[in-house]
């Protein structure tokens, strides 16, 4: 079955294949189930062509995949041209929620952890 450009995989379960929608998740995912009144446990092989459309009508009042993606990168890209704090910590790609940066961030800059092995002893000893 496909759903706005992205095929949706045939052996899973509906509640389940919607997710591969970008912009759809778990509960977006059951409220258009329930509102088209198709079970969650059924597949989307099993679809009839009236469950199909409605599964299609109800996702098509969503912003899923393309567009999302693009105001997503509008609003990233605004941030950044009004240099915001959220902008900057973008452009440098760093956490920009909040995050710990001393220990548990993975950034492009590194971030690499200093154990007792390793440079440590040898900047002391010189």
């Amino acid at each position: 079955m496909r759903i706005a450009g992205t095929n949706i995989p045939d052996n899973k379960r509906l509640e389940i294949a919607l997710g591969y929608l970008y912009g759809i998740g778990d509960s977006l995912a059951r409220d258009i189930l329930t509102k088209a009144r198709i079970s969650f446990d059924k597949k989307a092989k099993d679809l009839n062509e009236s469950e199909q459309n409605a599964i299609r009508d109800l996702v098509g009042k969503h912003k899923i995949e393309g567009d999302l993606r693009r105001e997503i990168a509008a609003n990233i890209k605004r941030l950044k041209e009004i240099k915001t704090y959220r902008g900057t910590r973008h452009s440098k790609r760093l956490p920009s929620r909040g995050q710990r940066t001393k220990t548990n961030s993975r950034t492009l800059r590194g971030n690499v952890r200093i154990t007792m092995g390793s440079g440590r002893k040898k900047a002391e000893k010189t």
